[in-house]
């Protein structure tokens, strides 16, 4: 049966009696089922097309009927009611395809907020094992290298301040600095580049 004959029908039914909200609520409930025993399929087949996924497809033409059918009585021409679906199927298939980019696009982030936040399950060792290095590296450096580079970045004293700490002119401190921070960078060459 054609989309036309079904509102034909069911405008031909109502117009035998006075259109009262009982007769207009059998005549939309009428041809909401005739609309859907004719066209459910074709429709959820154009949905599927659209949103790749049959279930999601299946509640999106069922929500059109739905709503189709609750805003029956406000159809200009019910004759057009197979278009109405149509449209309403192509828009809520739409919108069913940018929700699912907003959700794939927050769970990216989350992903990758999750991998940066993180930490391995070998974190502690690897860590540990930096510190290690790094201190080895410290500990082979002369004397005055050592407590320069230790007194300029571990407690972030400036050149005057470990001048007077140690009894040396800021010449000497520069010095001992520049040489001490090559010395690292030398011995340390593999873990500084490595970013891990």
């Amino acid at each position: 049966m054609r989309a036309t004959s079904v509102m034909t029908h069911a405008m031909a039914s109502s117009a035998v009696e006075p259109m009262t909200a009982s007769s207009r609520a059998v005549s939309a409930d009428a041809a909401v089922e005739q609309l859907y025993a004719a066209h459910w399929r074709a429709l959820v087949r154009l949905s599927v097309l659209l949103v790749r996924d049959t279930g999601t497809a299946e509640e999106v033409v069922q929500d059109a009927f739905v709503a189709m059918h609750g805003r029956w009585h406000k159809l200009r021409e019910p004759d057009k009611a197979l278009a109405y679906l149509r449209q309403a199927v192509v828009n809520r298939s739409r919108s069913v395809l940018r929700h699912r980019q907003v959700v794939d696009r927050h769970a990216r982030v989350e992903q990758e907020r999750a991998e940066v936040t993180t930490p391995g399950a070998d974190k502690a060792v690897l860590d540990r094992a930096r510190r290690d290095t790094v201190l080895d590296a410290l500990a082979a450096l002369p004397r005055r290298q050592r407590e320069v580079l230790a007194l300029r970045y571990y407690l972030d004293l400036s050149e005057a301040q470990i001048a007077d700490t140690l009894g040396i002119s800021r010449g000497a401190v520069k010095s001992h600095a520049s040489r001490g921070a090559e010395a690292m960078r030398r011995n340390l060459g593999e873990l500084l580049e490595d970013p891990s």
